[in-house]
């Protein structure tokens, strides 16, 4: 079976609203279908790439090639887990755990999308929960990065749920426009502090290698996992790509 060769496609992140694992090829084209619908006001960029600029069908075909390019590029020391998100059984939008060097930094940045009418729900919050989930008890990781174009604000507010602290800031040139990218991190011990959704994570230990984790910070430390959030403190964002 092909899972036997890239276990990835058994591992599934579940919430009590979404599941999030990597797509089959009907799924993939739904996922695909979403991006053309809209992610975002045409008026404004949240992202440094802005992928979303292109024509729907384009904008399509470009979620389907990413997808497809960083499977195949795949490696434990350059990696890029796409995860598609579902609620319901339905395909909601994107959520991505990335790293290189993990085996040595034991840091991961994230990135994500949704489609525009399932924002403002919350999604967004409990989909990045999942992975930073993945990537502290699962992989292990000291510290996650994310980071948000300033005037980002339902991406901030993500982040400041989450426990996120502020890292600096970066220029960069979006649709011929310098822009302001506050970069943002999370060490392990704020993640502690702010979790509060239970998530579970299965199909985990075959990844392992692949991740370049040879196995978890604690094994013996239950997957799901339930902790009261005290008051969150910073923010977050994606610089997402499809």
């Amino acid at each position: 079976m092909l899972i036997d060769h890239w276990p990835l496609l058994g591992l599934r992140l579940t919430t009590p609203r979404l599941e999030l694992r990597l797509p089959g090829d009907e799924e993939l084209a739904a996922l695909a279908d979403l991006a053309a619908q809209g992610v975002h006001e045409p008026d404004r960029m949240p992202f440094l790439v802005p992928w979303t600029d292109l024509p729907p069908a384009e904008r399509a075909q470009s979620v389907v090639r990413h997808h497809w390019l960083r499977r195949g590029n795949w490696s434990p020391r350059d990696w890029a887990l796409n995860l598609t998100v579902f609620e319901e059984g339905r395909v909601v939008g994107l959520q991505t755990l990335a790293a290189r060097e993990f085996g040595v930094l034991r840091e991961v940045e994230t990135a994500s999308w949704l489609g525009a009418r399932h924002q403002g729900r919350g999604i967004g919050t409990e989909m990045r929960a999942a992975v930073l989930h993945l990537a502290f008890e699962g992989l292990g990781a000291r510290e996650a990065r994310s980071g948000a174009l300033e005037d980002n604000a339902s991406s901030f507010a993500v982040s400041r749920k989450l426990g996120y602290l502020p890292d600096g800031v970066e220029q960069h040139t979006v649709r011929g426009r310098p822009v302001t990218n506050r970069r943002l991190r999370l060490p392990r011990a704020h993640w502690q502090a702010h979790r509060s959704l239970p998530v579970t994570v299965d199909g985990l230990p075959p990844c392992l290698p692949m991740f370049g984790a040879q196995e978890p910070a604690d094994p013996s430390t239950p997957t799901v996992t339930t902790v009261t959030a005290p008051p969150a403190v910073t923010a977050r964002g994606p610089r997402s790509r499809p």
